[in-house]
């Protein structure tokens, strides 16, 4: 089956008793012949969740199997040269993105690796706001004669104001973390131009006195900027959604648009069900498996999926039970397709549907 619109995504929100959308980015292991990674895990809750429920996959390219993409189409964001994060990611972030055109442009450290540049992204080392503005006014000193306007909103996230829209397609930065750059700069007739800009860049940030200072002290230096995400703020149409719960600026500035409550993600289910109302349709973005999936670091990864299984999925399977919530949708996401099953109350009497582990899901996804 090919990726396609859901059907749902102008529908509007009709309050029952609570339904829960559960986004699991990186639920599926990036590597497909690395199942042994699948191995041993202990994922009752979650196992039952998937057997019970009804299913649907979803594949197609990569670029729109993202948490990125699939965030973008649940709120009815049209696709511009990139899927338009930049603006939306500014608006959760206390920005004002008006009609310009905004790309992210994230504070990064480029390695050569043999003869590969690899990245790593602001995760990996710590900037202070002191110094992103110190390296943003730089660049801004550099480029204002192209129209170009950085704006460090927050140490690990900057935002370019650009006065006319370029004609590229960029690749997100949590695809680009941890790999080999080379094939995945800017594409399209403006990227040979932007290329060029992201060399000064480099050239600019070497000598910077805030990297001098890092270097003495032991830190990455940030010595480029990772360009995606690039658009205008767009009509949003009306949300699935009643509330989002999320640290992921995407999420939140798409909820902010389409005047859905926003929220901070609680630290486990038992403190979502205190602070919502138990009525409505809440989307929870699940995020922890992104950065050991980004990284290639499967300890981490088999570590979080087991804390998903004690925090999220066994207490809310146990309130799908009680009734607490009228039906649970998981959403899991791999770069081979995506697993959607929704599992309402009465479906948990579904013995005859077998319960199979979560490798039986990854290979069934290919």
């Amino acid at each position: 089956m090919t990726y396609s619109r859901p059907a749902y995504r102008c529908t509007a929100v009709i309050n029952f008793a609570m339904h829960c959308h559960l986004l699991l980015p990186d639920l599926f292991w990036p590597e497909r012949d690395f199942q042994d990674i699948y191995a041993g895990l202990d994922t009752p809750a979650l196992d039952r969740l998937l057997a019970r429920g009804r299913a649907r996959v979803e594949t197609g390219e990569a670029d729109a199997r993202s948490c990125e993409a699939w965030l973008c189409e649940r709120f009815g964001v049209d696709k511009q040269e990139d899927w338009p994060l930049a603006p939306y990611c500014l608006l959760a972030d206390g920005g004002e993105p008006g009609e310009h055109h905004w790309l992210r442009a994230d504070p990064v450290h480029l390695r050569l690796e043999g003869n590969r540049l690899v990245l790593a992204d602001s995760g990996s080392f710590p900037l202070s706001q002191r110094e992103a503005e110190s390296l943003a006014a730089s660049l801004n000193a550099h480029f204002s004669g192209d129209g170009l306007v950085f704006h460090p909103l927050r140490p690990d996230r900057w935002y370019l104001q650009c006065a006319q829209a370029p004609v590229m397609q960029t690749t997100v930065l949590t695809r680009a973390a941890g790999r080999s750059v080379d094939d995945l700069l800017p594409r399209g007739s403006d990227a040979t131009s932007w290329r060029a800009r992201l060399n000064e860049v480099q050239m600019l940030l070497h000598g910077h006195t805030v990297n001098e200072t890092r270097e003495a002290a032991g830190e990455l230096p940030v010595n480029s900027v990772w360009l995606w995400g690039g658009g205008r703020l767009s009509e949003i149409a009306p949300a699935p959604y009643n509330a989002v719960w999320s640290d992921n600026p995407l999420a939140s500035g798409l909820a902010q648009a389409a005047r859905v409550a926003a929220h901070t993600l609680p630290a486990n289910a038992a403190e979502l069900l205190r602070a919502s109302a138990g009525t409505g349709v809440h989307l929870i973005a699940l995020e922890a498996l992104r950065v050991p999936a980004r990284y290639g670091d499967a300890h981490a990864w088999r570590a979080g999926l087991a804390q998903l299984e004690r925090e999220w999925f066994a207490p809310l399977l146990e309130a799908l039970r009680q009734e607490r919530i009228g039906m649970l949708s998981v959403h899991g996401l791999g770069t081979e397709g995506a697993l959607s099953v929704e599992t309402a109350h009465g479906d948990l009497r579904r013995f005859w549907r077998r319960v199979k582990p979560l490798a039986s899901y990854a290979t069934g996804l290919t």
